[in-house]
């Protein structure tokens, strides 16, 4: 099993590998799982290049990042979830994808609020931030389940934005 990095009652959250790229494409190649996102995946040298550019240096860097999300039972790959530093924003972003067929069963609120837990008592960090487009109703939902504050509207790599914050003191046991 990779490094697993935060167990819930039913989900493994782990670094991902470099040999993974074949995840992300099989997740982010399905339009509807991109559909609010706009980053939808055609390749495999796509998938290795987001992979090796994007996801594993935020491990390097951070000590956190997006990470592979497993059923614990099965081991089977649902998707991914997990927080990534934006430098242009100086700000650390909670984010979560899942294949199609786990929506709908909570996955994403179970991993996201493992995450935000994850990130204010083991990380220390100080506030973390999410983002959905204003149609993105599922995800709104998933922000709010955790928590986090709606702060308001703004524009974000050219789409409008809800934004929601947590801050340290907000994460609870």
């Amino acid at each position: 099993m990779k490094n697993v990095i935060i167990e819930t009652d039913r989900l493994l959250l782990c670094t991902f590998s470099p040999g993974d790229a074949a995840l992300l494409l099989m997740l982010n190649s399905d339009p509807e799982v991109t559909r609010y996102t706009h980053d939808a995946m055609t390749s495999l040298d796509q998938a290795e290049k987001t992979l090796n550019e994007v996801i594993l240096p935020q491990y390097a860097l951070h000590n956190y990042g997006r990470w592979a999300v497993h059923l614990k039972h099965s081991l089977e790959y649902i998707g991914w979830c997990g927080l990534k530093y934006l430098p242009e924003r100086n700000e650390v972003d909670l984010g979560y994808r899942f294949m199609k067929t786990s929506w709908g069963k909570g996955y994403a609120t179970e991993s996201a609020f493992a995450s935000l837990q994850h990130g204010f008592r083991t990380l220390k960090l100080h506030r973390i931030v999410g983002r959905a487009l204003l149609q993105n109703l599922a995800s709104i939902r998933v922000l709010e389940k955790c928590g986090m504050s709606y702060t308001g509207e703004e524009m974000v790599h050219g789409y409008l934005h809800k934004t929601y914050q947590a801050t340290h003191p907000a994460i609870q046991t």
